[in-house]
C-alpha cells in the first residue's frame, strides 16, 4: 500500500487525502485500491466535483463517476445524489458498483470495461489498465 502514497503525494494533496479511502473501500470489497485509483483517474482526473450529463439524461457523478441509473438502489442504503459528491462514498459506491462487475464477469478486463456500461466495442477496460500498469512503472523506477 505504499504505493499508494507515493502516487498520491506526486500527484497532488487532494488525492493525498482520499488515498485512505481507496484502500478501505478496496479492503472492503477485496479489490486492488491502486484498481480503484486508476479508474477515478479515467472517470475524473479525481476530480471529485465532477459532473457528466449523458445522451440518454442520466448523469455521472464525483471521482469514480457513480451514474445516477443506481441511485434507486443507492437510496435503499440512505445515499443521495448529493452524497455521492462526497469522495469517500462516492469511491466506496464505486468499488460496490467494480464489485458487481466481477461477480458478474469475473475478474477480467470485460469486468473492468462493465464499469463503464457497455463491454461490446468499448475500449475502457484498456484505459484503466494503461492507467493501472503506467502507475506501477512510475512507482517500479523511482
Amino acid at each position: 500500500m505504499k504505493f499508494l502514497s507515493i502516487i498520491f503525494f506526486i500527484c497532488n494533496i487532494t488525492l493525498m487525502a482520499n488515498a485512505n479511502y481507496y484502500e478501505e473501500a478496496g479492503k472492503h470489497f477485496g479489490i486492488d485500491p491502486r484498481l480503484l485509483w486508476s479508474i477515478a483517474k479515467i472517470e475524473s482526473k479525481h476530480n471529485p466535483n465532477a459532473v457528466n450529463v449523458n445522451t440518454n439524461g442520466t448523469e455521472d457523478i464525483g471521482i469514480m463517476q457513480i451514474n445516477t441509473v443506481h441511485l434507486p438502489s443507492l437510496e435503499k442504503y440512505g445515499i443521495s445524489r448529493d452524497d455521492l459528491f462526497e469522495p469517500r462514498t462516492n469511491i466506496f459506491v464505486g468499488a460496490w458498483v467494480l464489485q458487481g462487475c466481477f461477480k458478474k464477469h469475473g475478474f477480467s478486463k470485460n469486468a473492468i470495461t462493465c464499469y463503464n456500461g457497455r463491454i461490446k466495442d468499448n475500449p475502457y477496460g484498456d484505459k484503466v489498465l494503461s492507467a493501472f500498469f503506467e502507475a506501477e512503472k512510475k512507482y517500479a523506477s523511482n
